[in-house]
């Protein structure tokens, strides 16, 4: 990816957009168009194919969430979503997370975080560290029978890429989780590759999701469900 990222800016307010565009195209980010609200982020996405999207969640006629639904519903190929808010863990974020997003930014992000995001999320990589993933589903999310069916192929992991799995949505970063099952990195990548591809997940934010929507790490306890069961 050697040329610059091209990226879609979608909020409401024009001071926002303005200062953003400036932040992004003096570090070399082309911004290829903007939208005042939803709507108006789905058709600019399709008619000018960014890499990145950064959208704001609260806009008139279609909020950013359902923007991010309908953008994300297409190709593999289709843009990455970096979520816009005011609020930290805003409840629209969770659900943006679980829609496909890649992240998320406070709106008083600094220039160098801004940027930072951008490249990071366009690489394919997840913005948001597991453990502030992790903090978003332990304070909403809602375990249940439905939402375990809606995931039943975890059933498809080995059990290594189960207790990957698990430590990775309790917030270990890859050397962190080498030195805990003994593995090269390198091994530990293939094992992560291997659930987001099994699973149809696009990265480890939405794989953090799951392990606590299935009930493979429980909310609060920040431990496994065997864990938990091996104990009672």
């Amino acid at each position: 990816m050697t040329e610059p990222p091209r990226v879609l800016l979608a909020d409401d307010q024009t001071l926002v957009r303005t200062g953003f565009r400036l932040i992004l195209r003096a570090d070399g980010i082309d911004v290829v168009a903007e939208a005042t609200n939803g709507a108006e982020a789905v058709e600019a996405v399709r008619r000018t194919r960014p890499d990145v999207v950064l959208m704001d969640v609260r806009m008139p006629e279609m909020d950013g969430l359902e923007a991010t639904r309908r953008i994300l519903a297409g190709a593999p190929d289709e843009p990455r979503v970096i979520i816009l808010t005011t609020f930290d863990l805003d409840r629209y974020v969770y659900a943006a997370l679980s829609a496909g997003a890649s992240g998320f930014l406070l709106k008083d992000v600094t220039p160098e975080q801004l940027t930072a995001a951008v490249r990071t999320v366009r690489t394919g990589d997840a913005l948001l560290a597991p453990a502030i993933t992790r903090r978003l589903v332990q304070r909403f999310t809602r375990r249940g029978s439905d939402t375990a069916a809606l995931h039943r192929d975890l059933a498809s992991l080995t059990p290594r890429e189960l207790e990957v799995l698990g430590l990775l949505a309790r917030g270990l970063s890859n050397a962190e989780l080498a030195t805990r099952l003994h593995l090269a990195e390198a091994t530990v990548k293939t094992h992560v590759a291997r659930i987001l591809a099994k699973l149809g997940l696009r990265d480890r934010v939405q794989a953090v999701i799951v392990a606590y929507e299935t009930g493979l790490v429980g909310v609060g306890a920040g431990e496994s469900a065997q864990q938990s069961s091996e104990r009672t």
